[in-house]
């Protein structure tokens, strides 16, 4: 048997649906010509971290395009699937239909497995996703994502990193991508405690992104005047959750009126 395009249909029931794409030839594809001055927006500071019952994640809300703010209220939090949240920083548009994929491809495989994947198998595969991307970033548009989820097996939350050619690496307690990446890494390393809280937690990432953009021009600090705050979400034994705007705004108050 074929479906309408003639393709036989063993062909088709892929748990993949990025090889779903490619047996019908309608695979994306990019392409930058060569000696073209692309400038296209930058996601900048995310971080994820552990807590109590699970894992954090967090990112800015300002993408940037060299010099210049292009977006300020960019979300850079997203959830993967009902137990795993991704975070992006890199070239936006990018990370963007990245985020997208990689939602279909972890439905698909549901619908088509009736289970769902793995936490490391998610990990995993978000891996080959970003190396496929390997030719847009010798171009310059690098998409780094980072990866988090509640493991239903070991009842433990955990996160991942990654570098530019798809290297996957877990973290143990925290991590952060992104032009801001590094301070918002020394700031957690002087307030990180497995044993926080949801609302301790939510504090430690609102002030490491403060921190960041303190020191980092394309990060962008809460702005309570515009009402732009971060995007802060967890992912627990219930599932990914994103914190109430006002929650989030609680926090950086507290945060502020400490420094």
């Amino acid at each position: 048997m074929s479906d309408d395009l003639g393709l036989p249909l063993e062909s088709i029931a892929s748990s993949s649906f990025a090889e779903l794409l490619n047996t019908r030839g309608l695979t994306p594809t990019w392409a930058v010509p060569p000696g073209s001055e692309l400038k296209a927006p930058e996601g900048t500071t995310i971080l994820a971290m552990r807590y109590a019952d699970g894992v954090l994640m967090g990112g800015d809300r300002r993408a940037t395009s060299g010099h210049l703010i292009s977006h300020r209220r960019m979300r850079k939090v997203y959830a993967a699937d009902r137990y795993s949240a991704v975070a992006i920083s890199g070239t936006a548009g990018l990370a963007m239909e990245l985020i997208r994929l990689l939602q279909t491809e972890l439905e698909h495989y549901e619908k088509l497995e009736g289970t769902r994947l793995s936490l490391e198998g998610k990990a995993n595969h978000l891996s080959s996703m970003v190396r496929n991307q390997l030719p847009l970033a010798m171009q310059g548009l690098v998409v780094v994502p980072l990866y988090c989820g509640f493991d239903e097996t070991t009842q433990l939350g955990k996160l991942f990193s990654f570098d530019v050619v798809g290297g996957r690496y877990e973290e143990a307690d925290y991590a952060a991508s992104g032009s801001g990446g590094q301070e918002a890494k020394a700031y957690l390393k002087g307030v990180f405690d497995p044993e926080m809280d949801r609302e301790a937690a939510t504090k430690a990432a609102v002030g490491a992104l403060i921190a960041a953009a303190d020191e980092d021009a394309a990060t962008g600090g809460p702005d309570p005047r515009r009402g732009i705050y971060p995007n802060v979400v967890t992912v627990t034994t219930d599932g990914f959750n994103e914190l109430a705007e006002s929650d989030v705004a609680s926090a950086v108050a507290d945060v502020l009126e400490s420094l």
